[in-house]
Order: structure tokens, then C-alpha cells, then sequence
């Protein structure tokens, strides 16, 4: 990471973002509503909500979703004019692949 690998920052940025978006708790209906002024909470912490954990099961099916987005993007680019960024979302999935203690299955 320390050469700067733009391919590895890449995925591995849109991973961690997608795994932060699964932890979140989903808002129910009655949560939407809002709320009278004289009636919603103060002070400290009031918006902070326990995240989901993740299991190891499910991050794997999350990097996994993410390797297929990349796989079915660089299937699109079909072009020799996006040649450069089918073979920079290939090394993306590489990159995935290795977390996953996978092989590489392109």
C-alpha cells in the first residue's frame, strides 16, 4: 500500500464502505416519523445507534458481491478505448480475491 497501489486503494475503499453500509441497523417506520420538538431527545449520544456485526460468513458474501460488480463492470467494457480500466477493475478483483484466501477465478 505504501507504492501507492491505486488499484488496491480502490477496492479495498469501496469495500470498506460497503461493509460499513451492512452494519448499519435498518430504520423501522415508526423511526421515520418525526417526532414533537418538545418531545425529541437532547443531549450527548442521542443519535448514535449500535451497529450490526457482522459474521465472517456474511463479509465474505459482501467481498464477494463486490468482486461480481467488478467482474460484470469490466464485462461491459468491451472497447478497446476502456481496455486500461477493464484490466484496472480485473486487478481490483485480484486484490478481493486475496483477502478472500481464493483463488483468483477470472
Amino acid at each position: 500500500m505504501r507504492a501507492r497501489d491505486k488499484a488496491a486503494v480502490s477496492a479495498l475503499r469501496s469495500t470498506l464502505a460497503a461493509l460499513d453500509n451492512a452494519e448499519a441497523v435498518p430504520v423501522g417506520a415508526e423511526e421515520l416519523r418525526g417526532v414533537a420538538v418538545e418531545d425529541s431527545p437532547v443531549g450527548v449520544g442521542v443519535t448514535e445507534a449500535a451497529r450490526r456485526e457482522l459474521t465472517e460468513p456474511e463479509t465474505a458474501d459482501i467481498v464477494r458481491a463486490e468482486i461480481a460488480e467488478r467482474l460484470a463492470a469490466a464485462a461491459q467494457l468491451t472497447t478497446p478505448a476502456h481496455a486500461g480500466h477493464a484490466a484496472r477493475l480485473q486487478e481490483e478483483v485480484a486484490v478481493l480475491h486475496r483477502f478472500l484466501d481464493e483463488p483468483d477465478a477470472r
